[in-house]
């Protein structure tokens, strides 16, 4: 008989039943999809930093950070951005490799797009990790200085993520055209969150609309958490992001809620 198909007597039972077999499902074809699936999750990340080391070389501006080493100051900020990318982006797909599953009626297309996204965040901090102690390893300082506010940041970036990702899901499943239009605007996202360069280079007022982006806020407050003497840009603050933390996950599982047997049918 099919995990689906076991009916446990009440429904908090019932979700968690379909989100353990559901994640076992996600997690299984996430990392033996092929031989190299966690060759790739590693690579990705390396390969950044290395492009961002030479092009550091290249500009000849950008030789140091105040307060933080650049290379742990990159990597802190490029994995505080991919957790909520990942969370995001694979969103998208999640109701239509499980579509087959609807059939089952205690499975949600919700229950998709959530158990998606905490394998890639399960993911993405074992990755963190692992960057963390290699590089501790090779004696590059990246130990955050607030343990307590770095898992605080890390959790807040996830959920901002598992937020946009139910909202684009299912915005996506009845407008495909909308999948493709997110995609194509994760390239300035990347820029304009302070990722891989420091913003405080740009001038004032340019500065002042990139702060209504609450990555840039996450991204710089994580650095802060990891990196004592850094200091932030002004302005960014916690109250900000989980106010749009909030405002996503609202708003997207109203929409899951709302449209439903509408993205089921599709």
């Amino acid at each position: 008989m099919s995990v689906f198909e076991h009916e446990p007597r009440s429904s908090l039972k019932i979700t968690l039943s379909v989100w353990r077999a559901l994640f076992i499902r996600e997690a299984l074809q996430r990392t033996m999809a092929d031989r190299f699936s966690w060759f790739w999750m590693i690579v990705e990340p390396v390969a950044q930093i290395l492009v961002m080391i030479a092009l550091r070389e290249l500009i000849g501006r950008i030789r140091f950070i105040i307060g933080a080493e650049f290379i742990p100051w990159m990597v802190v900020g490029m994995m505080t951005f991919f957790v909520f990318r990942e969370g995001m982006m694979r969103s998208i797909g999640a109701i239509d490799a499980n579509r087959g599953l609807f059939s089952y009626r205690q499975v949600k297309p919700v229950d998709t797009v959530i158990v998606r996204a905490v394998v890639e965040g399960f993911l993405k901090t074992i990755i963190f990790l692992i960057f963390i102690l290699v590089f501790e390893l090779i004696d590059i300082d990246i130990l955050p200085d607030e343990m307590l506010e770095v898992i605080y940041i890390w959790f807040l970036s996830w959920l901002l993520g598992l937020g946009v990702g139910l909202i684009v899901s299912a915005a996506s499943a009845l407008v495909s055209e909308v999948g493709k239009i997110v995609r194509m605007a994760f390239l300035p996202l990347y820029f304009f969150s302070g990722v891989m360069l420091p913003l405080n280079i740009l001038p004032h007022d340019i500065l002042a609309y990139l702060t209504f982006n609450p990555l840039l806020h996450i991204v710089e407050l994580m650095r802060s958490a990891f990196f004592e003497a850094y200091k932030p840009l002004s302005g960014v603050n916690f109250i900000y992001v989980m106010w749009w933390t909030l405002g996503t996950l609202s708003l997207g599982l109203a929409m899951h809620l709302r449209f439903e047997y509408r993205i089921k049918a599709v």
